[in-house]
């Protein structure tokens, strides 16, 4: 089985809205839907479960509700901060997922995903025990000096990780487990890809995109509309 955990657990700050980001709506319909979607529609998946910022769980129940997203299993209460969120979303699959089932980890505010970039997840995932969504760099790189760069960075010794993020259970369950007893959020960046490392365990890529962005700022919403406009343009929804 395949599940997805979609962590809806922050409160997007920088974006500046009356509610958290993943609640703004775009063209009408709230970013977390369009992300919700992508699982939804995608024949792999077999379920979803939501990792909620306290307080709107039964908001979030209704949204789901009302645009068919009939995968949702489960809602969760969100951590302190985004790590916790996902370990509460590893905990509440208990019960549900065994040990070689794929568990994929996905961020509410993230809705520019395809469908090929969520089965090359499942599929390296299957191979390897892990999959992090990569691509390569097409900019270049400076050392952060102050206000200058004094060294250049290879650009091709490096990936950009970002999500989903899919383990098999058995996999992501032990990462925590060896998080928690080597204290590792006291002394590493609270990121699964950076405790990862610190254990030793080899990040393995899975296809990505480049448009495969995050929404964390204004201008974030701004470049999604105008992507769901260019789509429904294609589509044939929208006249010249």
């Amino acid at each position: 089985m395949n599940y997805v955990i979609i962590i809806a657990g922050g409160v997007g700050s920088r974006l500046g809205a009356k509610v958290p980001k993943q609640f703004v709506e775009v063209l009408g319909k709230p970013i977390i839907v369009y992300t919700m979607e992508h699982f939804q529609n995608h024949p792999e998946i077999d379920g979803i479960e939501l990792v909620c910022v306290d307080g709107y769980q039964e908001h979030l129940k209704a949204i789901a509700e009302k645009y068919g997203i009939t995968k949702v299993m489960k809602i969760v209460k969100g951590g302190s901060e985004y790590e916790r969120s996902i370990m509460n979303g590893v905990a509440g699959l208990k019960d549900i997922a065994k040990a070689d089932d794929v568990v994929m980890i996905h961020w509410s505010a993230s809705p520019f995903i395809d469908e090929e970039i969520i089965s090359d997840n499942i599929r390296v995932c299957k191979e390897k025990g892990n999959a992090i969504t990569a691509s390569y760099s097409y900019l270049l790189y400076g050392t952060n000096d102050g206000d200058c760069a004094k060294k250049n960075i290879n650009r091709d010794t490096f990936m950009t990780l970002s999500a989903p993020q899919s383990f098999l259970y058995k996999v992501i369950t032990d990462i925590y487990r060896q998080v928690e007893e080597k204290n590792m959020f006291d002394y590493v960046e609270a990121h699964t890809p950076a405790f990862m490392a610190e254990l030793g365990i080899p990040i393995y890529f899975s296809k990505g995109s480049h448009s495969n962005i995050k929404i964390t700022e204004k201008e974030d919403v701004d470049m999604f509309l105008g992507y769901q406009l260019a789509k429904r343009y294609k589509e044939g929804h929208l006249e010249q």
